[in-house]
């Protein structure tokens, strides 16, 4: 059985003392259950990394980076290596977030050498997938999903495909308001599992956990999570607040 994942992106909020606040009121609130029947996961700002990591240290939660560079080191101003995530303490990384690909207009390519970078480094990541309200409604959702599955994922062994987890997010539920339905998002994780199953193996496809991110709240997380092939959570908004975020951990179990 996959233990669910929730997992809180705070994108480009927070600061160094309201981070670590609502860092220790996650991980507080969340103990019981974090040790034993779900993952927690938080993902501050580059700069909040290292204080949040310690903040939570004594706790059953990870700490996550929102990107990271392909390159190890070198001239390559303004990025952050897989080592440097390590050495602040982060466990997880984001790859591929939609924001990444439409805002700051990252390729599929790249998407798929920072995968790869970030296992390579000892991290990690999680891949996430997703289509825009044009491609939903011009029925192309499978299409573009599967583009980002074979590219963010291009290369990779078995054995370093365990490492991945995958995050589909309709870039039209995130921060919108909107929000696929259960019956979407499920039809959405199935086809990843499938094509999971069809480049893997069934086996491997069974193990690794699949996520929802859109507009992820408190009173659709456990409806969303009682899906068959929705292993948890990808949160953004509501990971701000401590008690929403707690309130979504426990729709979870």
């Amino acid at each position: 059985m996959r233990k669910p994942f929730i997992a809180g992106n705070w994108k480009e909020n927070t600061d160094s003392q309201s981070s670590v606040a609502l860092a220790k009121a996650v991980a507080a609130g969340s103990a019981e259950l974090a040790r034993e029947r779900v993952s927690v996961a938080m993902f501050p700002p580059f700069v909040y990394l290292q204080a949040v990591a310690r903040a939570v240290s004594s706790f059953a939660v990870a700490v996550g980076a929102q990107d990271v560079y392909f390159e190890p080191k070198g001239a390559f101003t303004g990025e952050i290596s897989p080592a440097m995530l390590k050495d602040v303490g982060c466990t997880y990384v984001l790859c591929g977030h939609s924001e990444r690909r439409h805002v700051i207009k990252e390729s599929d390519e790249l998407v798929g050498k920072k995968v790869a970078a970030a296992i390579g480094g000892g991290l990690l990541p999680i891949l996430c997938v997703g289509e825009l309200l044009d491609e939903r409604d011009a029925g192309k959702t499978e299409q573009v999903v599967e583009r980002h599955l074979r590219t963010g994922l291009a290369g990779l062994s078995a054995e370093k495909m365990s490492a991945v987890t995958i995050a589909y997010e309709p870039v039209w539920a995130i921060g919108t308001g909107r929000t696929a339905t259960p019956q979407q998002a499920q039809e959405v994780h199935q086809f990843i599992r499938g094509w999971l199953a069809k480049a893997y193996g069934r086996n491997l496809a069974q193990e690794i956990r699949v996520l929802y991110g859109g507009s992820v709240k408190p009173d659709n997380a456990k409806e969303l999570m009682a899906q068959e092939d929705v292993d948890g959570l990808l949160v953004g908004g509501a990971s701000l607040k401590a008690d929403d975020f707690v309130s979504i951990i426990r729709a979870a179990v």
